[in-house]
């Protein structure tokens, strides 16, 4: 893929041009497999739940579905699929406890070591609900984490998309962490990331 390829082709598919959401559509497609595979090896409780297909048409349906989208760039493209991933993953997560209400069965995970290691698998919704609050004060920080978790993007990737340096993705990513194991693993937490 050439640099600023997507974004060309965004501008095209907002313009409305369709074969260019088609030509999008097959250099994203790849990468939205790469994702739900992914997901899927880091969520294992997702494999009797949803196939990597499913997770990715459902996320890939829910990006591309649109007429004419307002993405400005390839990295407001990127943290749309950030959160479109997350999103399917959580609404999964509601359907499955409205459907069995606890019933026993263990809660779908993001990947455990990458919070907190050594810790318990921590549930998509407390996830999902932690990063919503640290967006409130370090909306930086939970982009970085974002992306790092549902997109599975190296910190030098993050660091070319947000435009900052990748010593400062790195320290957003620890101080971030820190803040989510704190605040997951506990009494509701005010601290807020370290700005180091």
């Amino acid at each position: 893929m050439k640099p600023g390829q997507v974004t060309v082709l965004l501008r095209q598919w907002k313009d409305g041009e369709q074969k260019a959401k088609e030509e999008l559509a097959a250099l994203i497609y790849p990468e939205m497999r790469r994702l739900a595979r992914y997901h899927m090896r880091v969520n294992r409780d997702l494999q009797p739940v949803l196939s990597p297909t499913e997770l990715v048409h459902e996320a890939y349906l829910r990006l591309c579905g649109q007429e004419r989208p307002d993405f400005e760039h390839r990295a407001h493209f990127y943290h749309v699929a950030a959160r479109i991933m997350r999103q399917v993953l959580v609404d999964i997560v509601r359907e499955q406890k409205a459907l069995k209400r606890g019933g026993g069965q263990a809660p779908l995970t993001l990947d455990a070591t990458r919070i907190a290691s050594g810790d318990p698998p921590v549930d998509v919704l407390d996830i999902h609900q932690a990063l919503d609050d640290m967006e409130q004060f370090d909306a930086r920080k939970a982009r970085v984490l974002e992306l790092q978790f549902f997109v599975g993007l190296t910190a030098e990737e993050i660091a070319e998309l947000l435009g900052v340096a990748v010593i400062t993705i790195r320290r957003d990513a620890r101080a971030g962490i820190a803040w989510l194991r704190d605040r997951l693993r506990g009494p509701q937490s005010e601290a807020q990331p370290n700005e180091t």
